[in-house]
């Protein structure tokens, strides 16, 4: 088998469960290292071209949170929620030895970058946040906890691929072929047992997720202050149902620093790979 670009790993959490991330470049590198956060259902696979892209010059750590990809699904469904997430990640800090990172958050990644801040500020040293704000936008919110923990069972990638363009089609209305198979290869995983498809998460992450969408979220302002001292890059999709371009314009009047780029044609969540993305993240990590 050809080398995939990454090496695989496995760490315990505060509570015993095993946890996966890749681990992206030379651990050596001078370069300040990037850790990759993801979205709320998705896993490592959803940054392999970005690591990948930004290997070469520095360490990129993607984590599978509890109960995404290949890290083990928690038998308490109501420790999928943020305050664990972040002792998950602090804990994947410690065990590779990072002291200094550069955090890219996408969707639950971003709020969990703005947590980061305010818990260890001494460890962040910049952030790259991906469609999302300290307000989200409630119809989008209340779309996510609707279709989080249905049982989906495709039985080929065709199938799988036909599903989401018939749901997301409205958020990714010019994505190439190609794209559309990148994010079937991070929604679903085969299924030996049957031969067919099955999502790549725990459905039991449904049962906090609904739980806490019952109740107003807490005010995050606080949370994306903590970022007020660090190089910030804000990515939005034009077409976003989280986060609105008046949310979009009070996080640079919050965060006078705050490079904002909103990424034409697409909604939640740019994939990182559009040529606007690209060039701005590049430009962003140039001195970093």
């Amino acid at each position: 088998m050809s080398d995939p670009g990454f090496s695989e790993h496995t760490f315990h959490s505060h509570d015993g469960l095993r946890l996966y991330y890749r681990d992206y470049g030379d651990r050596l590198a001078s370069r300040t290292p990037l850790l990759c956060l993801t979205g709320l259902t998705r896993n490592s696979n959803d940054f392999h071209e970005f690591a990948t892209r930004h290997a070469a010059i520095r360490r990129v750590i993607c984590l599978d949170y509890r109960g995404r990809g290949r890290s083990a699904y928690d038998p308490d469904p109501m420790h999928y929620e943020p305050t664990v997430y972040l002792n998950d990640i602090q804990h994947l800090l410690a065990v590779t030895h990072v002291a200094r990172v550069i955090v890219m958050g996408t969707s639950l990644g971003g709020i969990l970058t703005m947590a980061l801040a305010a818990a260890v500020p001494t460890l962040m040293a910049a952030a790259i946040v991906n469609d999302i704000g300290p307000d989200v936008k409630e119809d989008g919110r209340q779309r996510i906890a609707g279709y989080v923990g249905h049982e989906l069972r495709p039985p080929s990638w065709n199938d799988a691929i036909a599903h989401l363009q018939q749901n997301y089609i409205g958020a990714y209305p010019k994505l190439d072929t190609a794209g559309w198979q990148r994010i079937a290869r991070g929604t679903f995983t085969e299924d030996k047992a049957s031969g067919g498809l099955k999502l790549d998460y725990d459905p039991h992450i449904a049962a906090a997720l609904k739980a806490q969408a019952r109740q107003p979220l807490p005010d995050l302002w606080p949370l994306f202050r903590s970022l007020r001292p660090l190089p910030l890059l804000a990515l939005r999709g034009a077409l976003s149902d989280i986060l609105t371009a008046d949310t979009f314009v009070r996080m640079k009047r919050e965060h006078a620093g705050m490079i904002a780029v909103t990424v034409p044609d697409v909604g939640h969540v740019p994939m990182l790979d559009e040529p606007v993305a690209e060039t701005a993240i590049d430009a962003f990590l140039a001195d970093l």
